[in-house]
């Protein structure tokens, strides 16, 4: 049987982590988990945030078994981690924002962290930097309309890259040669960033960092080699994706756009 892993977000940047997932373990089956009816999370309350992610993941893994469970999402990773932790028998993995490889790789210690106003405000980022690019000049930047501009790219509709350009001039501003991709809806519009902001070297996202961890927790679960390693036919890789709200339009065919064929689509699961 397959390992399997539950990728949960609250709306479809965990697709870009599923998808650093998929390549680096094309053996491994994916559930995916979006909480829709609650997007976007920087816009709700803690604690809601925290009740939120532990009911759905919780009851996700009684419907849907998993080995492991990855929180794709910044703000319910820096907020609802303990809770979850302390309720679901599964290792659980987190993401934060990529600051200690982008210090690492930048040239001119100028870096620039993408991330959402909720992001940016949070006092785990200021750790994050203290810690590992205290000899960096750091320039944040919080938008609003990039996740909008991210979920739009499923529905098909274009990035408005005059918008973009404009969205991320202080970047350019600041002459970073790296930009940390602080949210994970971000590495879905990196081809567009990389057009407004051509000067820039270095993209550094989570997900590699996600992927190896995973396999970390699967290799100990007895799951290494072949069945993490070789993609067993043809069929669905993302076995089940349940949305808390409704389901985004378009979202099979830009999940085989991006290798992740779909099989079940459940909108109005867990609500």
């Amino acid at each position: 049987m397959s390992p399997r892993v539950l990728v949960f977000d609250s709306g479809v940047g965990g697709l870009s982590i599923a998808d650093c997932i998929h390549r680096a373990l094309p053996g491994v089956e994916l559930v995916y988990l979006a909480d829709t009816g609650a997007f976007p999370y920087g816009e709700q309350p803690e604690s809601l945030v925290v009740e939120r992610v532990t009911r759905l993941i919780a009851r996700a893994l009684a419907d849907q078994p998993c080995d492991v469970a990855v929180v794709a999402c910044n703000t319910a990773s820096t907020i609802a981690l303990p809770s979850l932790r302390a309720e679901i028998a599964v290792p659980v993995v987190g993401v934060v924002p990529a600051i200690k490889p982008a210090a690492a790789r930048t040239g001119n210690g100028r870096v620039g962290v993408l991330a959402t106003p909720a992001t940016v405000r949070r006092p785990y980022l200021d750790r994050l930097i203290q810690e590992f690019a205290s000899h960096c000049s750091v320039e944040r930047l919080g938008h609003p309309g990039l996740v909008q501009w991210a979920e739009g790219l499923v529905r098909g509709v274009p990035v408005p890259e005059d918008a973009l350009a404009e969205a991320v001039a202080p970047l350019r501003a600041a002459m970073v040669d790296t930009v940390v991709l602080g949210c994970t809806h971000y590495p879905l519009l990196l081809d567009s960033l990389r057009r407004v902001l051509p000067e820039v070297v270095h993209w550094v996202d989570s997900g590699e960092a996600i992927a190896r961890r995973v396999r970390y927790l699967l290799d100990l679960a007895g799951h290494a080699g072949p069945a993490m390693d070789q993609r067993p036919g043809a069929g669905p890789v993302l076995t089940a994706a349940l949305f808390s709200g409704a389901a985004p339009e378009g979202l099979n065919a830009f999940a085989e756009r991006l290798g992740l064929p779909v099989g079940q689509v459940l909108p109005g699961w867990g609500s």
